[in-house]
C-alpha cells in the first residue's frame, strides 16, 4: 500500500536542496537536484519507517502557511 506523504523543501547555504517530511520527526535528506532529492527523500520514508514500526496512524497534514511578521 503506498502512502503520500507531504515534504518541505528548502536551499541550503551551501547550494543543496533538503527535504524534511512533515509529521515524521527527525526524517530529511539533502541532494544537488531536485530528482536526487525526490530518489533520497522516499529511501529516508522507508528506512525511517521500517526503523520506527509505526502502527498508529500518522498526524493528518492540514495547510502549509507563509506569513510575514
Amino acid at each position: 500500500m503506498t502512502e503520500t506523504f507531504n515534504i518541505i523543501v528548502e536551499q541550503g547555504e551551501d547550494g543543496y536542496l533538503i527535504s524534511e517530511v512533515v509529521g515524521l520527526p527527525g526524517c530529511h535528506t539533502q541532494a544537488k537536484t531536485f530528482d536526487e532529492l525526490i530518489k533520497r527523500t522516499k529511501e529516508a520514508i522507508k528506512l525511517y519507517l521500517k526503523a520506527k514500526k509505526i502502527e498508529e496512524p500518522l498526524p493528518r497534514f492540514v495547510a502549509l502557511q507563509q506569513i510575514e511578521a
